[in-house]
C-alpha cells in the first residue's frame, strides 16, 4: 500500500491535468446542454407546427441513441465530410447535445407548471412575449427546473468519462494509468471514485446555491446557512414549517 500511496503522489500534477480536462467537457457541455435545452424545450411547447416539430425530433432523436454513438460518430464520421474536430471539442458538442435533448423536457415541462393565471396577467398587462418571459414566466421556471438539471449536470460529469475512447486525457485516463502504475485494481479505481465524487460534490453545492438563490428572489425562502445551503440540514419550507407545527400542536 506505501508504494502506491507514493505513485499516487508522483502522479499529482497529472492528476491535476486530468480535472481541468474533465471539468472543461463538463462545464462546456453543460452551458452547451443548457443552450440547446432552452431552444428546444420553448420550441416544443410554441403553437407553431414548423417549430414544435422539429423540436420534437432532436429531442427524441438526442434522447434515443446511444451518447457512445454519438461521439464516435462526431469524432470518426464527421471528418468524412469535412467537419473536422478536436477531441476537447467533439466531448463538448456530443455532451451538449445529448443532455441538452433531456434538459428541453425539463425546461417545458416546468414552463408548463408555472401557473396559467401568471400567463393571464402578463397579457393582461399587455406585455410582450419575450419580456412576460423574461420578467414573469422564466423566473418562476427557474426555481422549478434546478433540482432536475442538478441531476442531469451529475450525470454528465460522469457522461464525460466516454471520451476517454476518444483519446482525451480525462479523470477516467489518469484512473486506468494509475491502475497500470500500481497493479492494484481496488485502489486505483477508489481514488478515481473519490475525485469524482468531490467534483461531483462541488457542483451540487454550486448548484444548490444556485436554487435558494433563485427561491429567495421569488420570495419563498431565506438566506440558507452554510450547513443548509450543503444539504447537511434539511431546508424546511414555510408550508412545511406551518405543516410541523400543525402536526406538534395537534399531538399536544
Amino acid at each position: 500500500m506505501s508504494d502506491d500511496i507514493q505513485t499516487l503522489i508522483s502522479r499529482l500534477p497529472a492528476l491535476g491535468d486530468a480535472v481541468i480536462v474533465t471539468l472543461e467537457m463538463t462545464l462546456g457541455g453543460a452551458v452547451l446542454a443548457m443552450v440547446v435545452a432552452l431552444l428546444l424545450g420553448f420550441g416544443a411547447r410554441t403553437q407553431s407546427l414548423w417549430l414544435r416539430a422539429p423540436s420534437r425530433v432532436v429531442i427524441e432523436f438526442f434522447r434515443g441513441t446511444s451518447l457512445v454513438v454519438q461521439i464516435f460518430w462526431i469524432f470518426y464520421v464527421l471528418p468524412v465530410f469535412g467537419f473536422k474536430m478536436e477531441a476537447l471539442a467533439v466531448a463538448i458538442v456530443a455532451l451538449g447535445l445529448n443532455y441538452g435533448a433531456y434538459g428541453a423536457e425539463v425546461v417545458r415541462g416546468s414552463i408548463e407548471s408555472v401557473p396559467k393565471a401568471q400567463w393571464e396577467a402578463t397579457i393582461a398587462l399587455n406585455m410582450g412575449w419575450f419580456h412576460r418571459v423574461r420578467r414573469v414566466i422564466f423566473p418562476q421556471a427557474w426555481a422549478l427546473m434546478l433540482p432536475l438539471l442538478t441531476n442531469l449536470l451529475i450525470q454528465l460529469l460522469k457522461g464525460s468519462a466516454l471520451a476517454y475512447y476518444i483519446t482525451l486525457h480525462d479523470l477516467f485516463f489518469w484512473t486506468t494509468q494509475l491502475r497500470r502504475a500500481t497493479s492494484d485494481v481496488f485502489f486505483s479505481f477508489t481514488v478515481g471514485l473519490l475525485v469524482y465524487f468531490a467534483i461531483a460534490y462541488v457542483l451540487t453545492w454550486g448548484m444548490n446555491w444556485l436554487e435558494e438563490r433563485a427561491k429567495r428572489r421569488l420570495g419563498r425562502g431565506t438566506r440558507p446557512t452554510l450547513r443548509e445551503a450543503l444539504r447537511m440540514k434539511p431546508v424546511l419550507t414555510e408550508a412545511k414549517s406551518e405543516s410541523n407545527r400543525a402536526v406538534a400542536g395537534g399531538a399536544a
